[in-house]
């Protein structure tokens, strides 16, 4: 029995310009997860990434008519995912912006993302020095240069091609991928400088 190929992202996009609902909640099922966890990283604040995070789907439902199938579905909705977060942070620019170390209130408590995050299985030991990493990595992402920021996170969080990420910054393939390698050379740099081995 021959496996069916899912069905392709600019297929499914079609069907939800012909007005088959069906057809746009299978795209935001397949890149809910991947656009926030772009966004989360990009604003560094959970709360603005919920709301952005729904913002950009919303766009997407507002501008559906004006996708072509000219250029990959998941080009246009991380340009979407990417304007916004500028816009955001350009609006943001006088506050001074919080990092992903930064402590949350969570009813009783505050804790960090990073902490939310750590593994519940890990001895208390290990969990301390996944927490120390990640928090490390977070602040080291946060403190790129945004051109290197948004590369990164486009090709480690959402895991986007080269040439597609270039069509979403609008810079030829090489200029992104040298602000890919200064990027992972200034993390790099930080790790060490923090006592971590990359």
């Amino acid at each position: 029995m021959k496996r069916q190929e899912p069905t392709s992202d600019e297929s499914l996009m079609e069907r939800y310009q012909r007005g088959d609902v069906q057809a746009f909640e299978a795209l935001l099922v397949r890149h809910r997860r991947g656009v926030f966890n772009f966004v989360l990283r990009f604003c560094a604040d959970r709360h603005t990434a919920e709301e952005l995070h729904q913002d950009v789907f919303m766009r997407v439902v507002q501008s559906a008519e004006g996708f072509k199938q000219r250029s990959r579905f998941t080009t246009w909705l991380y340009t979407i995912a990417r304007n916004l977060c500028i816009d955001h942070l350009r609006k943001q620019k006088h506050r001074r912006t919080a990092s992903l170390d930064q402590p949350i209130r969570d009813g009783e408590t505050e804790q960090t993302l990073m902490d939310r995050m750590a593994s519940s299985e890990a001895s208390p030991d290990r969990e301390a020095d996944v927490a120390r990493i990640r928090s490390c990595i977070s602040a080291a992402v946060a403190e790129l240069a945004e051109e290197q920021r948004e590369v990164f996170l486009m090709r480690e969080e959402a895991g986007l091609p080269f040439d597609e990420i270039a069509r979403i910054v609008d810079a030829p393939v090489n200029t992104v991928k040298s602000r890919m390698r200064y990027a992972l050379q200034n993390l790099r740099a930080r790790l060490e400088a923090a006592g971590i081995e990359p």
